[in-house]
């Protein structure tokens, strides 16, 4: 499994709030039956590679199909394939190490 970081900002739409174009895309990505977690600043979402750079395009289409007239989206991808990768695992093994 691979990890993606991602933050999708819909540009051009008349107004500096965005609250509305990110429960379309977290409802979006609800449907997707993937592990994911929404952040302050993005989206963690956990899957294979494929399904990731899928849920990625939907994402990014999103905020036009709501109108807006630009959207920039920021990926970042941890795709380690010597052992699996989960949600939260990374944030855990720092906490571990800070006792």
């Amino acid at each position: 499994m691979a990890l993606m970081d991602i933050n999708v900002a819909p540009l051009g739409t008349g107004s500096p709030s965005v609250g509305g174009f990110i429960v379309e895309m977290q409802r979006l990505l609800a449907k997707q039956g993937l592990p994911y977690e929404l952040t302050d600043m993005g989206t963690t979402i956990e899957g294979d590679i494929d399904q990731l750079l899928a849920v990625a395009k939907a994402l990014h289409e999103s905020p036009f199909l709501m109108g807006a007239k630009r959207v920039y989206t920021v990926i970042k991808i941890d795709d380690r394939r010597d052992k699996e990768t989960h949600l939260r695992q990374k944030v855990e093994s720092v906490k571990e190490r800070l006792q």
